[in-house]
């Protein structure tokens, strides 16, 4: 089963060695012939030092002097040799390098673009260490044994022309060459196999260190919180010991093999020696041909040792190569149609669902095929608002990801403006409508790039009104930088409300025509979320972002109480609809969750009020109470 398993990564191996050889088959060339290059004067070289000893030294001994153009001729020529194995050396090495990191770029950018093209629900199952990973160590793991591939392929050219040339100077020299040659392949051959599933572990264990350590970074909040440093650095500590034991398993068995790879040319040229010796006094060789054979197996070792690099990193690389094709094979991509919606002149969008349903993809439903939404059916009318409402899990989140097409329903049609979203193209669906989530996610750069995101047409008057609009202009303007402040990672130097509140003007800043925000104010004061909603209403609320229709997942009274109409959703369907105070009167369990909303809202308050009797924060920890 091992020998099986072992031919099969070979055999993968060599299938992914060729996919480099069919994307950069110029580069490729060009590093062969330097390295055939450098190995056919490897061989000339061998020629030339054996002609020296056997035709310029020992009759230069044998006669007590050097004639001075002999001499010449023969620094000239191994001058001469030298040059031309420099030249073979940097067309290798320069070919070489550059295929490898060439299709590395290409592949990231690819797995990178892959990625932004695959649906969230493929997000959701895999983690984001695994896929730092897919994008950083697998592709450069895919493609590490580029560097010595060519100079692999021209040390086989190199070793056919040796045998050619053992065969043509002595039958039992060549013999020699025929038992070394084989018996090197073959001990490169073992050692790839032994090597495969150890550095298949590696390679995954990488992974998995990249993940647990991007998770106790991205989670910091909660591991000092809730007192979880030492298991988090126990449980980090713990499979960081694995990856090293699966490194220092992969050198252990490096360390047995380089000695014997280095020691058969020699045991080589030690055979040659004495087989040499002995054709050398039955007259069947010359001094000359001795010294040229027994220098070519000196000088055949390192050259050969590139069979082994290749063959040694192919368990690595196919591992790299399949987790990096794990995500370019990923099926799920949602594909953008060719309509465009006409945005010049046009007012607020036309949000239309109707009869949506809904089912989380297997692999995430619980219990399988669960459904999250049935027979969904409302409208956004154009310049209006509707406020959301429903228990937790009731779907609502759901219908803001199907709003702005982050996910497809299972049958059904969303609409904007009577266009199903699915036919629309990329850019038309984002200029259209905008969503702004609960958790806000800022880039570790300034307030300006953050609303702009180098959109164009997005200036700094633009940027100032979304700003003003999100009732974020005052803070933004007490910043030390303004516009040019660096916020840090996701906004570390900001307040939630704050972050919240950035993220509204970036979508704002689009100038979309239909908002959904999917409790999109939940961190921000009520008297501050009352003000953005009551001006995103209105038609005239600032100059140069145009009013949008709203659809507002909601939960407190006030925010709820200023839209036009409220929709009552209950385990994924609509259980009512109309104005806030008409659900008030008619619908028992929409009275009850407002009603739990706002006493849970006046407990906070209540409880923010006696800050004084709070004992203090640990050092180091501090919250931050939006204005």
């Amino acid at each position: 089963m091992a020998s099986k398993t072992s031919r099969d990564v070979l055999s993968r191996g060599l299938g992914v060695l060729r996919q480099a050889i069919r994307e950069q088959p110029r580069i490729f060339s060009v590093a062969v012939v330097g390295s055939v290059l450098f190995g056919g004067m490897i061989i000339v070289s061998a020629r030339v030092v054996g002609s020296v000893i056997g035709e310029v030294a020992l009759p230069a001994i044998e006669r007590g002097e050097v004639g001075t153009g002999t001499l010449a001729l023969a620094a000239t020529a191994l001058f001469g040799i030298s040059v031309l194995r420099v030249a073979g050396i940097f067309g290798r090495r320069l070919g070489a390098g550059y295929m490898q990191y060439r299709l590395q770029a290409s592949y990231r950018r690819r797995v990178t673009r892959r990625y932004l093209e695959l649906p969230l629900s493929w997000h959701h199952r895999n983690s984001t260490g695994t896929l730092l990973s897919n994008a950083n160590s697998d592709v450069e793991a895919a493609w590490y044994p580029i560097a010595p591939l060519p100079f692999a392929v021209g040390t086989l050219v190199m070793l056919v022309g040796a045998i050619v040339s053992l065969f043509a100077t002595d039958w039992a020299l060549a013999l020699v060459g025929l038992a070394v040659f084989p018996a090197l392949f073959a001990l490169n051959v073992v050692y790839s196999r032994r090597m495969a599933p150890r550095q298949a572990r590696a390679q995954r264990l990488r992974a998995e260190v990249s993940g647990i350590a991007h998770e106790s970074f991205d989670g910091a909040l909660v591991v000092k919180t809730m007192g979880r440093e030492a298991q988090e650095t126990a449980r980090f500590a713990g499979r960081a010991g694995e990856l090293r034991d699966s490194l220092i398993a992969v050198g252990r068995l490096r360390g047995i093999f380089d000695p014997l790879l280095e020691t058969l040319p020699s045991l080589g040229t030690l055979a040659v020696l004495v087989v040499g010796a002995f054709r050398l006094r039955q007259g069947a060789i010359s001094v000359t041909e001795l010294v040229s054979v027994a220098f070519l197996f000196t000088v055949l070792a390192f050259p050969v040792r590139a069979i082994g690099w290749v063959l040694a990193e192919l368990p690595r690389s196919v591992a790299g190569w399949d987790r990096v094709r794990r995500v370019l094979d990923a099926t799920g991509e949602m594909p953008y149609g060719q309509r465009v919606l006409d945005r010049a002149g046009a007012g607020p969008a036309t949000l239309t669902f109707d009869d949506v349903h809904y089912s989380y993809p297997p692999a995430e439903a619980h219990p399988p095929g669960a459904q999250v939404l049935g027979e969904v059916g409302f409208t956004v009318p154009a310049g209006r608002t509707v406020a959301l409402v429903g228990p937790t899990g009731a779907g609502k989140s759901t219908i803001a990801s199907l709003a702005v097409r982050l996910v497809d329903p299972d049958s059904g049609t969303v609409c904007l403006d009577g266009v199903d979203v699915r036919e629309l193209t990329s850019a038309s669906l984002a200029g259209t409508v905008a969503l702004v989530a609960q958790v806000p996610f800022i880039f570790d750069d300034t307030v300006r790039a953050n609303i702009a995101l180098d959109r164009p047409g997005v200036d700094d008057e633009v940027v100032w009104a979304a700003l003003r609009l999100a009732e974020a202009d005052g803070f933004v303007a007490a910043l030390p930088d303004g516009l040019d402040t660096m916020v840090g990672e996701r906004g570390t130097s900001l307040s939630g409300g704050q972050r919240q509140r950035l993220t509204l003007a970036r979508a704002l800043a689009g100038r979309p025509r239909m908002l959904v925000l999917d409790d999109a104010t939940s961190a921000v004061d009520p008297r501050v979320e009352a003000a953005i909603l009551a001006g995103l209403r209105s038609s005239t609320a600032a100059a140069g972002v145009p009013a949008a229709s709203i659809l507002v997942v909601a939960y407190r009274r006030a925010t709820i109480a200023l839209a036009d109409e409220v929709i009552y959703v209950e385990q994924g369907r609509v259980v009512a609809r109309g104005t806030h105070s008409e659900l008030l009167a008619t619908v028992p369990g929409y009275v009850d969750l407002v009603t739990a909303y706002e006493q849970a809202e006046v407990e906070r308050a209540q409880e923010s009020s006696y800050g004084d009797d709070v004992a203090p924060l640990p050092s180091g920890l501090e919250i931050e109470v939006d204005r």
